[in-house]
């Protein structure tokens, strides 16, 4: 039997910025229809786009701000089809009702691929001899090319990126080290390091698999550069607010470093068209990449199956396993009941009152999971059919209650 809140056809999703046909084919052959607008929308474009909009999938252009979820009343839920978040106005988000997913392990494999390939680049000088071959200059030289074997890397954010890293990075003989501010488990021979500090002074190779936050906003800047070994490399392909551009370009310039390889920058062009500027342009032995590192067919489609899953698991049943700003919470599905769903507001004796409405109407509660953060508790609850419409509506005027929804 399915479940839905109200026809699908009702229900009105909306893909934007190129997500992968992957996620669209998700939801399509759930009975879905599906609008595509296959390029990012400013807040303004946005507004008009959602205003009725159910499910909203983006990527890391499009910014889902405090504004934009105010004037969208109907939304339920949206798809990061990507591995951040930081465009999302979570906790906005969160109180307002609306789930957040996202891709956390997709493009695990594109990225860590990326940065193997550039730590032999870096170390063989290969891209500048790339451009002096094709500006029609000959350059065969061994001086200060080496292999990467034998070599330290440091991993700092030792999470699904920078794991996967570690490994490929051991078979390809590198001496791993990596800090974390959670406690992590090392893989393979990879040692850990007590502090950021310490991992840069033993490293020949620093890679950056962190999201951005207020603690990694320019966690790599002029001191932490200085710290470094002196002709060691450095790469980012986490965000661009992590590391101090200037202060790279200095470090470049000086020969403090030997060479960098970024992915990602302070400020993006929003679209392919738009003029790109940094000051990295032009050093030596400087790859400089188009936020790429997970833009891989396979990563792309990939991201979609797994963001669409989630949703439609939300849609379908509930589901908030995987949701970035929701309590988690899972519970099997009855095809003898219906289940309502409430997000409601933290507070004491919430509980209680749901209760009492089912006491009064005389249902009886098949199925009942609640979990709760500092903000919002999220309840699914499996009733009789029979009473369950009232039910709904009676929880759904509680003050407390932010979004109530019924699946038949």
């Amino acid at each position: 039997m399915g479940r839905y809140s109200f026809p699908k056809d009702k229900i009105k999703i909306l893909l934007v910025e190129n997500v992968h046909t992957s996620g669209q084919e998700a939801f399509e052959s759930d009975g879905f229809k599906v609008v595509r607008i296959d390029r990012g929308l400013t807040e303004k474009e946005l507004i008009e786009q959602a205003a009725d909009v159910h499910i909203l999938g983006i990527r890391s252009k499009t910014h889902l701000t405090a504004n934009v979820l105010k004037q969208t009343p109907k939304l339920l839920a949206v798809g990061c089809f990507c591995i951040g978040t930081n465009q999302v106005d979570l906790l906005e988000a969160k109180k307002r009702g609306v789930a957040v997913f996202n891709a956390p392990y997709s493009n695990t494999r594109s990225v860590a691929e990326l940065v193997m390939a550039e730590i032999v680049f870096l170390a063989r000088q290969t891209a500048d001899r790339n451009t002096l071959l094709h500006q029609g200059k000959w350059n065969k030289s061994a001086k200060n090319c080496h292999e990467v074997r034998g070599k330290n890397i440091g991993i700092v954010g030792y999470g699904n990126i920078g794991s996967q890293v570690s490994i490929l990075a051991e078979s390809f003989g590198l001496n791993v080290y990596f800090y974390d501010i959670a406690t992590k488990m090392p893989l393979g021979n990879s040692r850990v390091c007590n502090s950021l500090k310490d991992l840069l002074s033993v490293s020949d190779f620093v890679t950056l698999h962190v999201p951005e936050t207020p603690q990694t906003k320019g966690m790599i800047g002029a001191a932490e550069l200085k710290s470094m070994k002196s002709g060691a490399c450095l790469l980012n392909l986490s965000r661009g607010s992590v590391v101090d551009i200037e202060a790279l370009r200095e470090a470049i310039e000086s020969k403090q470093l030997g060479g960098c390889a970024i992915d990602v920058f302070p400020e993006e062009p929003e679209k392919n068209e738009d003029i790109f500027r940094s000051s990295l342009q032009g050093l030596p032995n400087v790859i400089l990449t188009p936020h790429i590192g997970g833009s891989t067919e396979e990563a792309q489609f990939k991201i979609g199956q797994e963001v669409g899953a989630s949703l439609l698991r939300y849609i379908n049943e509930g589901s908030t396993k995987l949701s970035v700003n929701f309590p988690q919470v899972e519970q099997s599905v009855r095809d003898d009941s219906h289940r309502i769903l409430n997000i409601h507001e933290n507070r004491p004796g919430v509980l209680v009152e749901i209760n009492k409405i089912i006491s009064e109407e005389g249902a009886n509660i098949q199925g009942q999971q609640l979990s709760t953060d500092p903000d919002i508790g999220y309840l699914i609850m499996d009733v009789d059919r029979n009473v369950s419409d009232v039910v709904k509506e009676r929880i759904k005027k509680l003050p407390t209650s932010i979004k109530t929804r019924i699946l038949y």
